[in-house]
């Protein structure tokens, strides 16, 4: 018998009839041997529709009184999936995060997880139920209703596999498992079967959507396996570890939109410095500061520096990872440039090449790359690709 988190996004959970396929699928589980605790999140647009109301109230709403409205949407989903587990005679019971011993620091809207005391957790798995917990959020030493950040909830089923030496983390999204890249944008996209952490982190961190960045950070860090399944049909997944069986040269491209070339003048070397804290910096030049911020986050920039903010434009950052990418920075950059596309910047790290170029050439930008690079080096030598219909 093993101990399996399952974790359930929003899309998985977005409706009753969804809802009753999730608990049928944890009954599977269940019916296979396996102790199931699973960590869910809102029904999908739940949390944008508190956000929208917070926002009708106030532009920037007290940080504290947010995050005791966010956290109430995975409220109503744990208890949905708790009473259709009931109905269909599983034994389940939710617990919100508070009640489920989850602490975190006291960083409101983003706050991170630091210990989770799993006393109750572990008694009603040992009673036999189905114990149903709270994405998302936790608490702080003072009491204080706190959450994580957008996306969370993976990190909430990270973190209780690794307090509960959980067998495995399934995490169960509306994709079948990490692709070469984004199938939204790029054609001839593959299924990976297996990812190392360091290279899943590194897709996470440049804009891949399938799973947050700090949940593969503390899956690695805490050697949690990590399994993306689809909730809506069946297969194996990607499993995410140390050590794949093997490891191709180049992993995947990661995309990275709704960012913002923001350029400044008459900026105090004061005020650079703050900038540089918080914004990645492109160039600065002829007393013009330019800085790639992302598009949540402008009208805090433009309430504090309008007057000194003189143009803006729309970018996009493509990001190439793999064990052997950083010889193949300038060819990248040539090949973009061969084919039109502008490059303002690329920057070359162990394991990773990024170009930043303008949002419009996003999608002929991440052909050319993925094809040349992706495609090409995995077809020569990487049997883990799985060619999608």
């Amino acid at each position: 018998m093993a101990l399996i988190v399952q974790k359930y996004g929003g899309t998985s959970v977005g409706s009753v009839e969804r809802i009753q396929s999730v608990s049928e699928r944890i009954i599977s589980a269940q019916q296979q041997g396996h102790d199931v605790v699973v960590a869910v999140s809102a029904m999908a647009g739940e949390t944008n529709r508190l956000m929208s109301l917070a926002n009708q109230i106030s532009e920037a709403p007290e940080p504290r009184e947010l995050d005791m409205l966010l956290s109430a949407g995975e409220q109503v989903s744990i208890a949905l999936l708790a009473m259709s587990l009931n109905q269909k005679g599983v034994k389940a019971i939710s617990l919100t995060a508070d009640q489920a011993g989850i602490y975190t620091n006291c960083t409101f809207n983003d706050a991170t997880i630091e210990h989770i005391e799993t006393d109750l957790i572990t008694q009603w798995v040992d009673k036999g139920y189905v114990v149903i917990i709270a994405g998302f959020q936790g608490r702080d030493v003072h009491g204080n209703i706190t959450t994580l950040g957008r996306g969370g909830s993976d990190t909430t089923a990270v973190a209780l596999s690794a307090a509960l030496n959980a067998d495995e983390c399934q995490i169960f999204t509306d994709v079948d498992g990490v692709y070469s890249s984004d199938p939204r944008y790029v054609a001839n996209t593959r299924r990976l079967k297996e990812v190392s952490f360091s290279d899943m982190h590194l897709l996470a961190k440049s804009g891949a959507k399938v799973l947050q960045e700090h949940s593969v950070a503390h899956a690695w860090r805490t050697s949690v396996k990590l399994r993306v399944l689809s909730s809506f049909e069946e297969g194996e997944g990607t499993l995410i570890c140390e050590e794949p069986e093997e490891s191709p040269s180049v992993t995947g491209l990661a995309l990275k939109q709704d960012l913002l070339l923001v350029e400044c003048t008459g900026l105090s070397i004061t005020e650079q410095a703050a900038l540089l804290k918080q914004y990645e910096e492109l160039t600065a030049q002829s007393g013009c500061f330019k800085i790639v911020v992302p598009k949540a986050t402008f009208l805090q920039l433009k309430l504090a520096f309008n007057t000194k903010i003189r143009n803006i434009s729309s970018l996009s950052i493509l990001t190439l990872v793999g064990d052997k990418v950083e010889g193949m920075a300038d060819l990248a950059c040539n090949q973009l440039k061969a084919n039109g596309v502008d490059i303002y910047q690329h920057n070359k790290e162990p394991k990773s090449v990024s170009v930043i170029v303008n949002q419009a050439d996003l999608e002929q930008a991440a052909e050319i790359l993925h094809k040349t690079f992706v495609i090409t080096e995995q077809s020569q030598d990487n049997n883990l690709m799985i060619a999608v219909s």
